[in-house]
């Protein structure tokens, strides 16, 4: 690694494009909605893919956005023998997790310690709380100016797509069989893949540029619950509630005070470790609705972890004489190893592309999920790559320059790996 931060000549090369492109796409609030029920969540997110459809024509390339909000183009091969074709997703949304309206990216060059961010002095950066950035002293970063998140995710996954498909136009004399690009809304609230044809999309894997540390390939991820909990209780005027009332709020507060703090919680776990998580409260009196998230990498104590809601679900009606409570639990995506096992070489190429970039790869495992965790569950082995973005979902939130410009690097490397090296039968 150069104390620039670029790996290679060609992540240098890359990076202005991908860096213009990213600065460009962040400005454009494209925040989901998990309140929603419309497709997209947000109009707002059509902006982006609009203007992504716009600049894949002006690459000369078809794209269009279809009617479930996906913009979908191809980027023809360039050999005439027989080379299967691969996808490149990426997602337009950013989180509801914190705010997204009136972005203003920043380059800065960081020169180690806290970096406070000009619109909110009490936000900065600080390797205490990011320990990455000391990796990265002396480098360029993006940030926010501290009021909003930055929208790397996946915005930054966007722009090494985009600068990466741009390169390979301009060299036409490097080899590639046929690529899809692909760019979904609605992610960050686990409907990017709903609607998504595969056998329009017609590939044989695929690839999503939402990763994080630069080298890393991510093979696994949780497997997903939600789970709706629903207490209700008995409504009284307060003025003569005695003997009456039964508040399902309160009811609600013991269930949530009730889940495990020192284990099974975010704020606690880390590597491989699972969780319940509740993310939403809303209601009243009469009727309160908890959400909780479950995570796990193991099916098994998934199913623990379910069993451990209910049973604390049960205890908090039963603690309230006159209440009841009703728990809905769906699947939101499984751990995408159990899939891309069967398929070793989509992996192997994603290695091989990033130590081509200049990196040395590692595999990983992301704590939660991604478009990738559907699609290989529906079939199409889809790990994930790197993008440089960390601290996701906050104002926090960063982008090193020059790891951007070794994804979209690996971006052009993987496609060249696949013209080059055919999977097993």
């Amino acid at each position: 690694m150069r104390e620039d931060g670029y790996p290679s000549d060609l992540a240098r090369e890359l990076a202005p494009d991908a860096l213009e492109r990213f600065l460009r796409y962040a400005r454009i609030d494209t925040q989901a909605d998990p309140e929603s029920d419309t497709v997209p969540s947000t109009a707002k997110q059509l902006d982006l893919s609009r203007l992504l459809i716009d600049e894949l024509r002006a690459l000369g390339l078809d794209a269009e956005l279809d009617d479930h909000g996906y913009v979908l183009a191809t980027l023809p091969g360039t050999v005439e023998r027989d080379v299967p074709a691969i996808a490149l997703l990426a997602h337009v949304d950013v989180s509801p997790d914190a705010p997204a309206a009136g972005i203003e990216p920043r380059v800065v060059r960081y020169e180690g310690g806290r970096l406070p961010l000009p619109g909110d002095p009490a936000v900065a950066l600080d390797p205490d709380r990011s320990p990455e950035l000391l990796r990265h002293v002396g480098h360029e970063l993006v940030t926010s100016n501290g009021t909003t998140l930055l929208g790397a995710d996946d915005k930054a996954g966007i722009a090494a797509i985009m600068a990466g498909a741009g390169h390979l136009l301009r060299h036409p004399e490097l080899e590639r069989g046929p690529v899809r690009i692909c760019f979904t809304r609605d992610e960050e609230i686990g409907r990017g893949t709903d609607g998504l044809d595969l056998e329009r999309l017609g590939a044989v894997a695929a690839y999503t540029l939402d990763g994080s540390t630069a080298g890393e390939i991510q093979d696994e991820t949780f497997s997903a619950l939600e789970a709706t909990v629903r207490f209700r209780g008995v409504a009284a005027h307060p003025g003569s509630a005695k003997g009456q009332l039964v508040n399902a709020l309160k009811v609600a507060a013991d269930f949530v005070a009730s889940l495990p703090r020192d284990r099974l919680s975010p704020e606690t776990t880390e590597s491989r470790d699972g969780f319940l998580h509740p993310r939403r409260v809303s209601g009243s009196e009469e009727e309160c609705t908890v959400v909780v998230i479950l995570r796990d990498f193991d099916g098994e104590l998934l199913r623990g972890h379910e069993e451990l809601l209910r049973r604390l679900a049960g205890e908090a009606a039963a603690a309230h004489p006159g209440s009841a409570v009703g728990v809905e639990v769906v699947e939101q995506y499984r751990n995408m190893k159990e899939v891309l096992d069967e398929h070793p070489f989509v992996v192997e190429a994603a290695q091989e592309a990033t130590r081509r970039a200049g990196l040395e790869p590692a595999l990983g495992a992301a704590r939660g999920g991604t478009d990738g965790s559907r699609l290989s569950e529906r079939g199409l082995p889809t790990p994930n790559v790197f993008t440089g973005g960390q601290d996701y979902h906050s104002r926090h939130e960063w982008l090193c320059v020059a790891d951007l410009g070794a994804a979209a690097a690996t971006v052009v490397e993987l496609v060249r790996v696949w013209a080059e090296r055919q999977p097993p039968e």
